[in-house]
């Protein structure tokens, strides 16, 4: 009899693996590898799921020769997925995988369902490695990724970023909780190095464009946060090309009795110079920039529920510059203006910084006691050195347009003139920092009709003090037709002088508190967030609550996975220092923050595009308005602030945003961003004035406000990736951005018309084609490949500016003696081909 049985067994088995192809495995937890129950397992796009047992054991079944993506999903985890390749009939595969809790260092916030998913854009960066980038910088990415981002007037060679009509200084960025600071006296994208974030250290990242939470900090447009990668096992990468190079390696390692007792570390190094880019650009030269960054973050499980971890980072930026020549043009088909310059001098710019921070994390058994902590403690410092001295003669000529002989040749000498610039400008700051977070998770038992009730409530605290020693030594001279600008007759004076020695210092106190509270039946789903941040600031002695509020709401019951969002509050922005200094080099220490009043109402549906790829597709589309007052007025020219100094602004920013991404062709996600917005603000105790055409004469008249500088209509940025019908191992993507120009202003007095010109559109293609040389699924069919040894490995070949489109970052002013000024454009960069190779390993 029992014989029989187990034949009957064996013969039911075999039938059911020629039924289908089947993949099954354990489901552990990450931090004490214990099998994890009742995780959801099923194929992204179908209907069928399973469950796994006791022991976290699972098996499901999969289409026979199509990829499959698994999903795994359950209460107090993140959400996990692995793409398993196509499968041959009757084939079955062991997967077995490790699943993070949400209340571990990784994430340490408890995300019951997919309504967290609303207007907060997260993304896995596998894909984006292979994203072609001219400045080498992961935050060069987030306009094709996020809602309402655009890289400004700075375009392809920054990192800097605005968003919904923000600038610069108004992003808040976080590596594993850390508060990352940027550099101060950068003036131009060619300038930059390389920004924090380390593509190939990065897990997963989150990015919120507007009312964000009470446990983030306090700025007024964005928050952006990024995790680390926690290894497993030993992995590394190396990257090389024609702007610079990276590498990283990453693993575990047990140091202890018990199998928790992990040291993990992850270490990343990347080396740039844009050299080969900066020579497609209008001021010929000598360009000599190197950029070096290095980093480290390791971690160590001393038990099951505490962990320490460390991260460092050292970052080098020189750029060495001597400009020899430099043309621009601007004009219309009747009228055209040609700029040419000579040069004498050079520019040496140094810009040093380090970063070192400490982490103690206690995550105890969320079912014996669900409430975690968190103390962090880093220190910032920066050296930043800023010194040219560059002689330019200029000749500002009428080009002829009309078509025949002297077309584009000189018919008019408009000006002749010198430029003199001279600076010698240090600033030495240290941000230094302590901060405890903590958390406690109550899941509420079910009513009667099986409604579930939970309350995740955190809180924090922050102490931060500041250091800033700035030596402000900077002068012009401008001389026109033989005579210095502004001509008195009887001396040389210089059209501007800034001299200043400033040593500032300062302390500020923060903290926070929020419930987030969740009920869920069976026919919505609602989360209401709410909370305040109070924050106190020694230097100016102001003290300020930003209450802030998000509701997030999931009909459960539709047919459509459609989910809602409302969320508002007021945003409150400290003054760093950039802010506090005047346009003479004096600094108001008595500053107030700048305030922001968010209202943000969105949604965001999950489809599957039938009639496109039948592949899952998701739009998220928000309306924003933001009301400002207190603000510091400033004037932006590349990617330099030059802040007031007062608070002598308001105004408002209203607006748009619309994404939708998915898998146009199967396993390539593509993206769309479409962005409308208007910025306007009013400067106190200035009547604004606008041309209008009255009685067929044009005369000023008043108005109440005018654009901000990031006053931009429309941008589109677009990201698509293809592959060769019968070789997925050939991919093809291409960038395209596109936007209003952003308004600008006299050089001397953009006050009263302020902002009342505007740069021309922005247009850019960059297209890359990579190609695959080896994976390890091939090893065994191509076993002498020079390549076993790796994982996977790709070539890239990358065409930047495709169009050849002369971009404007800024205007460049030129005054004649006759007191006319012309604006000349400074434009970016041009077209060049990258090559690229990466081996994983």
């Amino acid at each position: 009899m029992t014989l029989r049985l187990f034949f009957l067994f064996l013969w039911t088995a075999l039938i059911y693996d020629l039924n289908g192809q089947v993949v099954f495995g354990v489901i552990r937890d990450i931090d004490n590898n214990s099998g994890i129950d009742f995780v959801t397992v099923y194929v992204e796009g179908s209907a069928g799921a399973v469950e796994s047992d006791l022991n976290g054991q699972y098996r499901i079944e999969v289409i026979e020769n199509q990829k499959a993506i698994l999903k795994f999903s359950r209460l107090g985890y993140s959400d996990l997925s692995v793409q398993v390749e196509g499968m041959k009939k009757g084939h079955k595969r062991n997967i077995n995988v490790k699943m993070i809790p949400k209340s571990s260092d990784l994430e340490i916030v408890v995300r019951a369902a997919k309504i967290e998913d609303v207007g907060m854009v997260r993304e896995e960066v596998t894909e984006l490695k292979l994203l072609p980038t001219a400045s080498g910088n992961f935050e060069s990415i987030l306009p094709h990724i996020a809602l309402g981002v655009s890289s400004g007037s700075g375009g392809e060679l920054t990192s800097q970023y605005n968003v919904r009509g923000g600038n610069y200084d108004e992003n808040l960025i976080y590596v594993n909780d850390f508060e990352i600071f940027r550099p101060q006296l950068i003036r131009s994208g060619q300038q930059e190095g390389l920004s924090f974030p380390n593509i190939d250290m990065i897990r997963d990242l989150e990015f919120s464009s507007g009312g964000f939470e009470s446990k983030y900090g306090d700025k007024l447009s964005s928050v952006l946060d990024i995790r680390y990668k926690r290894p497993e096992e030993m992995r590394a990468s190396v990257v090389g090309s024609l702007l610079g190079a990276s590498t990283h390696i990453e693993g575990s390692k047990r140091l202890g009795p018990n199998a928790y007792n992990k040291f993990r570390y992850l270490l990343g190094a990347r080396f740039k110079s844009n050299a080969y880019l900066l020579g497609s650009s209008d001021i010929k030269g000598e360009y000599v920039p190197t950029f070096l960054d290095v980093q480290a973050f390791l971690s160590y499980e001393i038990s099951k529920v505490f962990q320490v971890g460390f991260i460092s980072n050292y970052n080098a930026s020189n750029y060495n510059f001597k400009p020899s020549s430099g043309k621009s043009k601007k004009g219309t088909i009747d009228f055209q203006l040609e700029l040419n310059t000579l040069f004498e001098g050079q520019e040496r710019d140094n810009f040093t910084y380090g970063m070192t921070g400490l982490s103690f994390t206690y995550v105890p058994d969320r079912k014996k006691n669900p409430m975690y902590m968190k103390l962090l403690a880093s220190s910032y410092r920066a050296i930043e050195e800023e010194k040219f001295d560059i002689l330019g003669y200029y000749r500002l000529s009428q080009i002829e347009t009309a078509l025949g002989e002297n077309t584009g040749q000189e018919i008019a000498v408009l000006g002749t003139g010198t430029q003199h610039i001279n600076a010698r400008n240090y600033l030495f700051n240290t941000i230094s920092n302590v901060e405890y977070k903590g958390g406690i998770e109550w899941q509420l038992e079910k009513t009667e009709s099986g409604q579930e009730r939970n309350h995740f409530i955190q809180w924090g605290a922050k102490f931060q003090t500041e250091q800033f020693d700035d030596i402000l030594n900077e002068w012009e001279r401008i001389d026109s037709a033989g005579y210095s600008l502004p001509y008195t007759g009887s001396e040389i004076p210089l059209s501007k002088v800034l001299k200043s020695n400033n040593l500032i210092q300062n302390n500020r106190m923060q903290g926070f508190v929020q419930d987030a509270f969740t009920i869920k039946s069976k026919l919505n789903e609602v989360k209401i967030s709410f909370g305040t941040r109070l924050s106190y600031r020694s230097l100016s002695g102001e003290f300020f609550a930003s209450p802030r509020v998000q509701i997030l709401y999931k009909p459960l019951a539709w047919d459509k996975d459609i989910s809602f969002k409302l969320s508002g509050g007021i945003y409150n922005q400290l003054p760093l220092y950039r802010e506090m200094r005047r346009p003479d080099g004096s600094v108001n220490t008595k500053l107030q923050s700048q305030k922001s009043l968010h209202l943000v109402a969105g949604l965001s549906y999950d489809f599957t595009w039938e009639k496109i790829s039948n592949r899952p597709f998701r739009i998220i589309s928000e309306i924003y308005y933001k009301k400002l007052s207190d603000m510091v007025s400033y004037e932006l020219d590349n990617v330099r602030i030059r802040y007031a100094g007062e608070n002598n602004s308001t105004g408002y920013i209203m607006g748009w945003d619309f994404r939708i991404n998915g898998e146009f062709v199967p396993g390539a996600e593509s993206w769309i961003n479409l962005s409308f917005l208007t910025a306007r603000e009013s400067i106190n105790g200035v009547d604004h004035k606008r041309y209008q055409v009255i009685d067929s004469a044009r005369v000023p008249v008043t108005v109440s406000t005018v654009p901000r500088p990031t006053d931009q209509l429309m941008t589109l940025n677009m990201f698509f990736q293809d592959y060769l019908p019968k070789n997925e191992n050939v991919k093809v993507n291409i960038n395209l951005s596109v936007g209003t120009g952003l308004p600008y202003g006299p050089r001397l007095n953009n006050v009263e018309f302020r902002n009342f010109f505007r740069l021309k559109p922005y247009h850019r293609v960059d297209i890359g084609f990579s190609f695959q040389l080896w994976k390890k699924e091939w090893v065994n069919r191509k076993p002498n490949h020079p390549l076993r040894f790796a994982q996977n490995s790709w070539i890239s070949v990358e065409a930047f500016n495709l169009l050849q489109i002369s971009n404007q970052a800024s205007v460049n002013w030129i005054k004649t003696l006759a007191n006319q000024e012309y604006a000349l454009p400074n434009n970016l960069t041009g077209r060049r081909i990258n090559v690229r190779w990466r081996v994983d390993f």
